[in-house]
């Protein structure tokens, strides 16, 4: 409808010999005020010459629009035009929705762009810790959202297993595991204190007994050892709640293979890179950021710049055309450096996406949960699927925007009632597959879509909270889309409450199963697409959608 419209007010414009540019259609913030309005009368203004509404009256006299898809055509406020959908044409459209079933809301808008979406990429320093589900989810609901724009997505772990903190690792487990000995051996001051340090060294004592308490060769085994257990236990957290990567990138094959120093040899020969009291530095002063920056310490350790440097730029090199990263805040003042560097190196840093996710607090009751892989206590993303479950772990990790703090209500993500939204959402869903079973039981074969769409016109729908439903399913395409270009899965979460709410209005209002067949087989085409639309809306974020609660 966006597209028809657009054409006919660009007509509009060139029959009265007005700019055609710059056209927009927005929702009205009031569902009274129409289905779309344009405020081109008012964007003209000055160019033209003219008052807005007088404007919006040439406008709207030279419009020629089909009744049967526009039913009205109003100015409003200072040179608003809104249009509202005729019923006929928002019946018609709707029937989409059964046609194309679970593929309804997928797209080519993304035309096919080889896509890498990086996130998660915790170093394997422990168990995931509860904090980190913002970034695992909001990942893979943003690569699902891809996906169904028609990108083609790969989903990759960055597997950083080099560096200080696997170091740090490695010696809080062998402080364990001599205590485990009976030795009076002190831990390391800022050594990791989870429970599962214990564990790990508990397994190596029952393997090995006491045979590496002294060979200093032997500490490395405790720093593998402990990658691999953390590891395992990460890639065991994200299937527990289906999250899945393509690829898992070890940041020490960028060393063994030579790609870091090909860098320093390529910022090298651009003058880049240059030597200071036994430090190598980046000239970034002259890639336009403030000051110079190490990329690898007078110790011979890189920075975190160099490896990232590198890294991307074999994303590049790998042959993918959009880079998405997904960060937590304390990544931000790290991003420019990296940036600045795949810059110049040559490649086209607008094809790099970075998307930065505030922290999030928990809550249960009055009680804020603390969590620290360093401190003892730690609230695990295991213990938070234990704690809600699955489901409301995806939808309450996606439900507010990114960039801004999120508080999980651990409590309310628990509660069985409408104040959940998780549950609203999956209530409608059962709801509706329960009024399909009734029908069943009545002997109507609700499999057969074209003899539900028989009946399916505006002469048999065409109720208030029908049409009003059939128009926000309809948006589901549009909504995909947007979500996806803007990266913002919370969009979605708003919508597929506004569709329950929808639902739930309708139902309120209209029974369903009744002995007016043909109404009833309309009503029955209604309540299958409501139905795909959660689904297919649950299966983007994650989230089941029950038949039965």
């Amino acid at each position: 409808m966006k597209d028809y419209l657009l054409q006919a007010v660009r007509e509009s414009l060139r029959s009265l010999h007005y700019p055609a540019e710059n056209i927009t259609f927005d929702k009205p913030k009031i569902a009274a005020h129409g289905d779309l309005t344009t405020n081109i009368a008012m964007v003209l203004a000055k160019s033209v010459g003219k008052n807005p509404r007088e404007i919006a009256q040439a406008i709207v006299q030279a419009l020629h629009l089909d009744p049967l898809r526009v039913a009205a055509v109003e100015i409003a406020g200072p040179g608003f035009i809104n249009f509202r959908f005729a019923s006929v044409s928002v019946v018609e459209k709707s029937k989409k929705i059964l046609q194309e079933g679970k593929d309804f809301g997928k797209s080519n808008t993304g035309k096919k762009i080889k896509t890498n979406v990086e996130w998660v990429s915790a170093n394997p320093t422990g168990p995931l810790h509860s904090g980190h589900g913002r970034q695992v989810i909001l990942g893979a609901a943003i690569s699902n959202l891809l996906e169904w724009a028609g990108y083609e997505v790969t989903r990759e772990y960055y597997f950083n297993n080099a560096g200080n903190q696997m170091r740090k690792l490695g010696e809080s487990i062998y402080a364990r595991y001599r205590q485990l000995l009976g030795d009076d051996y002190t831990f390391p001051e800022d050594g990791y204190q989870g429970d599962y340090i214990r564990e790990i060294a508990e397994e190596i004592f029952k393997e090995k007994g006491n045979s590496l308490r002294d060979t200093d060769a032997e500490r490395e085994y405790f720093r593998k050892r402990g990658e691999e257990w953390c590891f395992a236990s990460i890639r065991k957290t994200l299937a527990r709640l289906g999250v899945h990567h393509d690829i898992f990138y070890n940041e020490d094959s960028l060393y063994t293979s030579g790609k870091i120093a090909e860098v320093i040899g390529e910022f090298r020969k651009r003058d880049l890179a240059y030597e200071l009291d036994g430090a190598i530095w980046l000239r970034a002063t002259a890639l336009g950021l403030d000051k110079d920056r190490v990329i690898v310490k007078s110790t011979g350790e890189p920075t975190y710049r160099l490896p990232d440097i590198a890294y991307h730029r074999e994303k590049f090199r790998r042959g993918f055309e959009l880079v998405v990263d997904i960060f937590g805040a304390d990544h931000i003042a790290t991003i420019p450096d990296v940036l600045a560097g795949v810059k110049a190196l040559g490649f086209n840093i607008e094809n790099v996406k970075v998307i930065i996710h505030q922290m999030v607090s928990f809550v249960s009751g009055d009680e804020v949960v603390k969590m620290s892989k360093r401190n003892a206590k730690v609230y695990t993303l295991d213990e938070l699927i234990d704690e809600v479950g699955s489901d409301a772990v995806h939808y309450f990790f996606v439900m507010r925007s990114a960039n801004t703090h999120l508080e999980f209500d651990v409590e309310l993500a628990k509660e069985q009632s409408e104040k959940n939204p998780v549950y609203y959402l999956q209530y409608a869903h059962a709801r509706i597959a329960s009024i399909l079973r009734f029908a069943q039981e009545q002997g109507i074969d609700i499999s057969n879509t074209s003899l539900l769409l028989s009946t399916f016109n505006s002469d048999v729908v065409k109720e208030k909270e029908e049409i009003d439903l059939l128009k926000l399913l309809s948006d589901f395409p549009e909504v995909v889309q947007n979500c996806a270009a803007a990266y913002e899965p919370h969009r979605l979460t708003t919508y597929l409450r506004e569709v329950a709410e929808a639902f739930h209005r309708f139902y309120h209002e209209y029974r369903v199963v009744s002995d007016k067949k043909e109404l009833m087989l309309a009503r029955l085409a209604l309540c299958m697409m409501a139905k795909m639309v959660i689904a297919n809306g649950c299966t983007i974020l994650g989230v089941t959608a029950p038949d039965k609660m």
